[in-house]
């Protein structure tokens, strides 16, 4: 499972590849990305971005202007932190497609190629699979058992997986079909249907 700061850390990386940004603007998208179940403070993101600032993957300015009592830093990529932003990109292990880590990295899904975001979205697929599969067992071992308040909070989390498993059946077919229309060559990626659903552990 990817842990919380490798996740900042890409999610931090893949902004600033878009463009400088300051750091309340840099949390204010942060936590757009990560949704509403996972707002990001300031004491986890400062952190994280002194430990890219040692790194050489981002670098901090103080813009030009009239000097103020508190100027405001502005954070930007270094050429270390590009190449470090494609080499996590690139990965298709396991934490491609973990719960924490799959959203940032399909934000980000215009820096790989086809060939990448398949194996992602295949392996977000099959891990999601895994577990309707084993919570549809679970639901029919303990249906009988569970009161009916219960058994609709079971329901509501098979229907939620079994919508991000449609969804992303969706994306895997309209990007083979790219694929087979111009084989051989790279091409945008296919646009995708509507945001991701979102899953219960």
């Amino acid at each position: 499972m990817a842990r919380r700061g490798d996740t900042i850390e890409l999610a931090v990386l893949g902004l600033l590849h878009e463009g400088p940004m300051h750091g309340y603007e840099l949390r204010k998208r942060l936590n757009l990305m990560l949704g509403w179940g996972r707002l990001l403070s300031y004491g986890s993101l400062y952190p994280a971005l002194k430990k890219m600032l040692r790194g050489n993957l981002i670098e901090e300015t103080v813009p030009e202007g009239p000097q103020t009592r508190r100027q405001r830093i502005v954070y930007q990529v270094t050429d270390l932190g590009t190449q470090e932003f494609s080499r996590l990109m690139s990965e298709v292990g396991p934490a491609a497609w973990e719960d924490d880590n799959f959203d940032i990295r399909f934000r980000f899904f215009s820096s790989t190629d086809m060939e990448i975001r398949l194996r992602v979205l295949e392996g977000r697929r099959s891990r999601l699979q895994e577990r309707l599969d084993r919570v549809q067992r679970e639901l029919a071992m303990t249906q009988a058992e569970a009161d009916r308040y219960a058994a609709e909070l079971q329901r509501h989390g098979v229907e939620s997986v079994e919508r991000e498993v449609r969804w992303l059946s969706e994306l895997i077919n309209a990007e083979r079909g790219v694929q087979q229309a111009t084989p051989g060559t790279e091409t945008p990626p296919a646009p995708a249907p509507q945001a991701a659903p979102s899953t219960p552990s």
